[in-house]
């Protein structure tokens, strides 16, 4: 995705999946904690107020909407966690599962310094946590 954009305004724009049907309104975008980056969307689907977390990347803004580049039934089929925190490690996880993403990175720690691999990730933009 671009990163010149300011991920608090993509806020209430429309996303569509990869055929051009819309998904639903974006709630809320969450930046990776290391890089400061927006990693993932909320989108708020409609049907009984739902949210899909999609990632931003490979995903494109066109005009005032987001293009998603997955078909929409993947992604109302999404894990769903709520929105308003972080995601947790194990969250994030699965999320790059369920989109088949890389989640593997030159330089990537996959372990912390405590062993553990418990790392801080999906904060949301413009929060102070």
């Amino acid at each position: 995705m671009q990163t010149d954009i300011d991920p608090r305004s993509l806020i209430g724009r429309k996303a569509f999946d990869r055929n051009g049907a819309k998904i639903g309104t974006i709630d809320e975008v969450y930046l990776d904690d290391a890089t400061g980056e927006p990693e993932w969307a909320a989108v708020r689907t409609g049907l009984f107020s739902r949210d899909a977390f999609v990632p931003l990347e490979p995903s494109k803004l066109i005009g005032e909407s987001l293009h998603i580049p997955y078909d929409r039934k993947l992604i109302k089929d999404a894990p769903d966690f709520g929105v308003g925190r972080h995601l947790s490690p194990e969250q994030e996880l699965q999320l790059y599962h369920h989109y088949r993403l890389d989640i593997s990175s030159p330089d990537s720690d996959p372990v912390s310094s405590n062993g553990s691999g418990d790392k801080d990730f999906g904060k949301i933009a413009g929060s102070e946590d």
